[in-house]
């Protein structure tokens, strides 16, 4: 394998270091030995569980990383598709963010000849919707006190790494609008 990145999977060699005790690259270095290249995911994600006691979400991180490192796979991409996620502070009450993603006349303000299909709602926590296109998009809120609070919409089952940036891009963009139209009333 060439020389592994400094960071792979959206984290540092030094933070994965500090939660499993080996660096990306002692953690590619050991997976190759064992032969992992030809491992499919969950195998490996197993193996790393089983035979270093890699906590569950560390497994995954260190078996997309590793599949990142070896060309497997590329920025965004999960098993069924690709997926971003993008997040946003708004100086709004969290129920105000909420009801301006559930509620459609809202929506429209800032979300303008977007017919999506909302799936499951839970109040100030989250929302699950169905993309024109069939594609996922699932929104968490948080509460950061009480005149203020975080939306994250992650996209995903994107056909490609082109459309997961389109993605990223318009969703930077409209969280931009959603923010300009809450903060005015908050």
């Amino acid at each position: 394998m060439k020389r592994t990145p400094e960071k792979l999977a959206g984290i540092t060699s030094a933070a994965v270091k500090q939660a499993t005790g080996r660096t990306w690259s002692e953690w590619c270095t050991l997976l190759e030995k064992a032969g992992a290249k030809s491992w499919p995911h969950a195998e490996i994600v197993l193996w790393l569980h089983q035979k270093h006691q890699v906590a569950d979400w560390w497994c995954q991180m260190v078996t997309v990383g590793y599949e990142q490192a070896a060309g497997r796979r590329v920025k965004h991409q999960k098993e069924d598709g690709f997926e971003i996620s993008v997040s946003k502070t708004i100086a709004a009450p969290v129920a105000v963010v909420f009801e301006a993603w559930k509620d459609a006349a809202i929506r429209e303000r800032w979300l303008p000849r977007t017919p999506l299909s909302v799936r499951k709602a839970t109040p100030h926590k989250s929302i699950r919707i169905l993309w024109p296109d069939e594609t996922t998009v699932s929104v968490n809120f948080w509460p950061k006190g009480p005149l203020k609070c975080q939306v994250m919409p992650q996209h995903g089952k994107l056909a490609s790494a082109a459309d997961a940036e389109k993605m990223k891009a318009y969703w930077t963009k409209q969280l931009e609008s959603l923010c300009a139209l809450v903060e005015k009333k908050a």
